[in-house]
């Protein structure tokens, strides 16, 4: 009968073992396998006020470039928060298109003086392929991002981390950078190692219970 547990308890945290291992070590792998999305490396804003297209490059203008992605970079893969908006209510249309390697691949519709706050639209019809249409609220930095790219809207340096000083299409120093991105990538990681260690807790939570239960049978 003591043989028979003893046996019980070795298979039990022999597979216990094998599924720690296998959550450990399959979740990178499987992370490392997926395809690399493509990097922009310059955004084009078109719009009210603007007589012609503003182009911002990555190499160029890296601040600038990173804040006018900042207000669209989520968009591809939000869920729609808002059903769209009565047209008389949107304000000045901006149209941004994040080109990688000087080749549309994303474009979207920015309403910065929107009623209630700034509005963002997902267009059905992408240039990297058909995708579900969305409306969504838009960051509050929107207006300020525009502006610096060119678009005459008002000035609106108290939504920006830090400040912003200096005039149209004035590029962004490092203290200037809104502070946005780099709480939403700490809020990311964070997540994705909430997720990782939760489901190693529950293997191991898992485990030990099932080994309690062989031991609490057989005494």
């Amino acid at each position: 009968m003591v043989r028979g547990m003893i046996t019980r308890l070795v298979t039990a945290g022999t597979a216990f073992a094998a599924a720690l291992a296998l959550a450990a070590g399959t979740a990178p792998a499987a992370a490392q396998a997926a395809p690399k999305a493509p990097q922009p490396t310059a955004v084009q804003v078109t719009g009210n006020g603007l007589e012609e297209a503003v182009r911002v490059d990555q190499a160029d203008r890296p601040k600038l470039f990173q804040m006018l992605m900042s207000e669209v970079n989520w968009l591809g893969s939000a869920t729609s928060s808002t059903s769209a908006p009565k047209t008389a209510t949107l304000g000045a249309k901006y149209t941004v298109t994040v080109l990688v390697k000087d080749a549309p691949n994303q474009i979207y519709h920015l309403y910065p003086l929107a009623a209630g706050g700034p509005r963002a639209h997902r267009p059905a019809k992408q240039p990297s392929g058909k995708m579900t249409e969305g409306w969504f609220y838009g960051r509050l930095s929107m207006p300020e991002a525009l502006r610096l790219a060119g678009a005459p809207l008002e000035a609106k340096p108290d939504v920006v981390g830090g400040g912003i000083g200096g005039g149209v299409g004035t590029d962004l120093t490092e203290e200037e950078a809104s502070a946005f991105d780099e709480v939403t990538a700490a809020v990311t990681e964070f997540r994705r190692l909430f997720l990782l260690n939760g489901a190693v807790l529950l293997i191991i939570l898992t485990g030990l219970a099932g080994m309690a239960f062989l031991i609490r049978r057989r005494v």
